[in-house]
């Protein structure tokens, strides 16, 4: 037995924190019965989202190429989302975020106990990403963030940069609050101009094209947590 909103998520079928909301709202029922956030259920039982029954599906691990000008969602009543170039017959959902101004890879999949091992802060998987900034940075700087920058929601996790030049950086961190490079960057009075995300763990972003997408091999998950 395990709780309806794991299944939901193991099923492919949301986020587990989606499931969560569904659950409160009174829209799931297990076996013709709706349910309160904490009930469980087997695989041998039939749930229903909305009075439509929710089946197991194939799991499915993709990565994305996010362009500009959309979001990370699977809907957004004002913007173009992420879903709105993937075609595939799973549903699937994004594991984390890039906001509408940046661009890089993105994981998705219908897996939730994978999509948790990711961003769990305990595994610490590290985030590679290139940034683009206004002003040139001094080592000062550079040491300040690869110690931590205090926000106002709490000090950032160690990272690592590299500068490929005096404007652009490759900065590694496993950090995984929302715009945390941007605030960072913000923190010492800089603009980013560009951000892009170029590796998950040591699985990278490589030739994809821009608004292309490709299912991993068992080989490219296992680089995520190397």
């Amino acid at each position: 037995m395990q709780r309806v909103q794991k299944l939901l998520s193991n099923y492919g079928y949301c986020s587990r924190r989606k499931a969560e909301e569904l659950i409160e709202k009174g829209r799931v029922k297990v076996n013709d019965k709706v349910i309160s956030l904490g009930d469980k259920a087997s695989e041998d039982d039939n749930i229903y989202v909305d009075n439509r029954s929710v089946r197991k599906e194939r799991k499915v691990y993709i990565k994305f190429n996010k362009p500009l000008g959309c979001v990370t969602a699977l809907r957004d009543k004002q913007y173009k989302t992420v879903m709105d170039y993937i075609r595939v017959k799973e549903r699937i959902f994004p594991i984390g975020r890039l906001d509408y101004n940046s661009t890089g890879l993105l994981l998705l999949t219908n897996d939730g106990d994978f999509a948790n091992k990711i961003m769990h802060p305990s595994h610490e998987i590290k985030k590679t990403y290139l940034v683009e900034i206004n002003r040139p940075i001094n080592d000062n700087e550079i040491k300040q963030i690869e110690k931590g920058i205090v926000l106002k929601d709490g000090k950032t996790a160690p990272a690592k940069i590299r500068k490929q030049t005096n404007n652009l950086l490759e900065i590694t961190i496993h950090e995984g609050k929302n715009r945390i490079i941007r605030r960072i960057f913000d923190a010492l009075d800089f603009k980013v101009s560009y951000l892009q995300r170029i590796r998950i763990g040591k699985l990278s972003l490589g030739t994809l094209e821009v608004k292309g997408y490709k299912y991993l091999t068992n080989k490219e998950r296992e680089k995520i947590f190397q």
